[in-house]
């Protein structure tokens, strides 16, 4: 039986490749994001790709509970039920240290990235565990397996404290069928990635060096994720692209594997 699945921020990047691939997989899928008007064009898209009545779409700030319960009244109203909710929205900061941001740009990446999470939190596992069961998973990015670096202080934290807060939330729904999971990208080239540098500075050189080796495209990580979240049948689960295994065997041979992900930046 096919899936309804939610996925924030899903009209660009990881998101959008997300989606793309769950409706090759037969799922049935809503698109969402601040905007609607970007939101109808990618459904528009996605329905001329993938059929009428596969997908749909509703704008959602999920900083904001009542679009939250928005959208999943929605959802549930065009498909009858969420079987899995993907929590990808967020953003990031341009990197500098904490003293040099803004208060509203501090509160702006907590409101997103932790905030909407938990957000999304008391609405999804509510429903969930009214209609019986579903998945609700959190995205991993820098910073959730506690590393640190310059000018990352805000986004690591939020990514740190979602880490946590998936351990938590299993803790919450012990009992019932409804599974708290967790998907690793890893390095994935998209705007969010590429937005914190600039790209003239002697920081971006050295952090493509890097990306360069481990990173890859939306296109190639999207369809294992999905197969990943597809297979997964039990609470905690955990859809890791980048493992160590992975990273040290690419750093093996990173001097006969030369390539450019990022070729038409300047």
């Amino acid at each position: 039986m096919s899936k309804t699945v939610v996925i924030t921020g899903s009209t660009r990047g990881i998101g959008r490749g997300l989606a793309e691939n769950f409706l090759k997989q037969g799922c049935r899928v809503v698109i969402s994001a601040t905007r609607q008007p970007a939101v109808d064009q990618v459904v528009s898209d996605l329905t001329a790709s993938h059929g009428a009545g596969k997908v749909v779409g509703k704008a959602c700030d999920i900083s904001r509970h009542e679009d939250l319960q928005a959208l999943w009244d929605f959802a549930c109203a065009q498909f009858g039920a969420v079987d899995i909710w993907i929590n990808n929205a967020g953003i990031s900061l341009p990197r500098k240290p904490v003293t040099e941001q803004s208060a509203e740009e501090l509160a702006r990446i907590t409101s997103i990235n932790l905030t909407g999470v938990l957000y999304a939190a008391n609405v999804v596992l509510a429903g969930m565990k009214a209609h019986g069961s579903g998945q609700f998973w959190v995205m991993e990015g820098f910073g959730s397996n506690g590393a640190a670096q310059p000018g990352m202080a805000a986004y690591g934290a939020t990514k740190r404290a979602v880490n946590y807060l998936a351990k938590a939330l299993r803790k919450d729904m012990a009992g019932s069928n409804v599974h708290v999971n967790v998907l690793s990208p890893g390095i994935v080239v998209t705007d969010l990635l590429i937005g914190d540098y600039d790209t003239a500075s002697p920081e971006w050189e050295k952090a493509r060096k890097i990306f360069n080796i481990l990173g890859d495209k939306v296109e190639t990580v999207t369809p294992w994720l999905v197969n990943g979240v597809l297979k997964a049948q039990k609470d905690g689960a955990r859809v890791e692209w980048l493992t160590t295994g992975k990273a040290f065997r690419r750093f093996m041979i990173a001097g006969f594997n030369k390539r450019d992900l990022f070729a038409d930046i300047a």
